[in-house]
């Protein structure tokens, strides 16, 4: 069965750290991009960032630049989104989903999907 789990989402004060993980089963991460998006109450998810799978180039929104890194284990198959200095605003149900090889932006043009886990910052 092919299956994407995000984890690792929790409740984490502002200027705190979280990594959430998004492991695969039933399929190998190696020939895939993986991208991170996130989703806000009542708006479309947007993309936070994206890690290829050819050169394992990154890319990331400009809001979490420099807070959040991408990486990839592909021993694991698994990747991770670190996240750091985190806000309030970062506050959203964050997915990882999977495209072939190279990234963009839009969710529409990735296929399988997790099923999201919560992160939310507040004091």
């Amino acid at each position: 069965q092919v299956q994407l789990v995000e984890s690792g989402g929790g409740l984490v004060q502002p200027g705190g750290s979280l990594r959430v993980s998004c492991t695969a089963s039933g399929f190998s991460l190696d020939y895939f991009a993986i991208g991170w998006f996130r989703q806000f109450p009542g708006k479309e998810r947007e993309g936070v960032s994206c890690i290829s799978s050819s050169d394992g180039r990154t890319y990331y929104a400009d809001s979490v630049k420099g807070r959040f890194t991408i990486s990839r284990d592909n021993a694991k198959n698994t990747v991770y989104l670190q996240m750091n200095s985190l806000r309030p605003e970062d506050t959203a149900v964050y997915y990882c989903a999977t495209r072939f090889q190279t990234c963009t932006w839009g969710h529409e043009h990735f296929g399988s999907w997790g099923q999201g886990t919560q992160v939310t910052v507040s004091s």
